[in-house]
């Protein structure tokens, strides 16, 4: 049996315009009845706002964790990793959803995470898109042009190319520089490619904290969100990381240039070396970071627990 997130991703290849749709159904169907226990087990031991807060953080952390471990060491998994990033999300607004006393296994809490997600304005919208949805059979072989769009597509809807103001839209030069950045991460990923664990990291984090913001908001209107300022010290934090992973294999080739250490006469193979050392290298202190980090957090029961 596949894993959820191939299984998604099978069926979105055949229809990439229809992604949300097709995710939010999923979603329901499949990561519903889970959402429901985890929402029960959790109420057993805290109160609702600290239920709420331990939701949250736990997604956050799990879509980091599948999104940027499954894809950032190789680029042609990035699209297995889009999957598991968007089904992560998905699930934690449906544990919300399950903990404001809404049922998560219905195709109304579809509509919800179509409007979460920014897809629709409005629930009728919404409502309306998912009647009219009609999944097309599973592609017999792999277009390319398909994936490709697919890939780009399942980014937007994570919010990860998108970066909004306060009116909602897209910021120009903050989307451009985004895409830029995008640009050099995947060509430096192409010979280091473990240097994407960090970035990947940031932006998953980034994005999944403002979809949560967004499904708090939506559940439970009556609770003060605490405010974001424009410089968020770990956020600037964890772009400094990332911004240092993507750094260091440029740094290792302008070492090995400048001091002229050769293989049989030539640089190529100490370059191919160095690249892979410091790949794993980038690779294996974001991992142990990120188990000691998640290490720490299990040890720690939710404010206001009981026990």
């Amino acid at each position: 049996m596949l894993p959820p997130e191939r299984t998604l991703l099978r069926q979105v290849l055949a229809d990439p315009r229809g992604l949300p749709e097709q995710l939010a159904l999923f979603a329901v169907r499949h990561r519903g009845e889970a959402a429901r226990r985890t929402v029960d087990a959790l109420a057993q031991d805290a109160e609702p706002a600290a239920v709420r807060a331990e939701l949250v953080r736990r997604g956050r952390r799990a879509t980091v964790t599948e999104g940027a471990f499954v894809g950032g060491p190789f680029l042609l998994l990035i699209p297995v990793a889009f999957c598991a990033a968007l089904l992560r999300q998905a699930r934690t607004a449906l544990e919300l959803a399950a903990l404001d006393g809404r049922d998560p296994t219905t195709e109304e809490r579809a509509a919800e995470l179509l409007v979460l997600q920014g897809v629709h304005t409005d629930l009728d919208t919404a409502r309306r898109a998912l009647a009219a949805h009609r999944p097309p059979p599973p592609p017999r072989r792999l277009h390319l042009t398909a994936a490709w769009d697919l890939t780009w597509r399942m980014a937007r809807l994570l919010g990860l190319l998108a970066p909004t103001d306060a009116t909602g839209r897209p910021q120009r030069a903050v989307q451009a520089g985004r895409w830029l950045l995008l640009a050099g991460v995947f060509l430096v990923g192409l010979v280091a490619p473990l240097v994407w664990l960090p970035y990947m990291a940031y932006s998953y984090d980034r994005a999944t904290a403002r979809f949560t913001d967004r499904a708090v908001r939506h559940y439970f209107a009556d609770i003060p969100l605490a405010a974001r300022g424009r410089l968020d010290p770990a956020a600037l934090a964890s772009a400094g990381r990332a911004l240092i992973a993507l750094l260091v294999p440029l740094i290792l080739v302008v070492g090995v240039l400048a001091t002229d250490v050769r293989i049989a006469g030539s640089n190529w193979p100490v370059l191919g070396i160095v690249l892979i050392t410091g790949s794993v290298a980038v690779g294996a202190v974001w991992q142990w970071r990120r188990s000691r980090s998640a290490a720490a957090g299990s040890t720690e029961p939710p404010t206001g627990s009981s026990r």
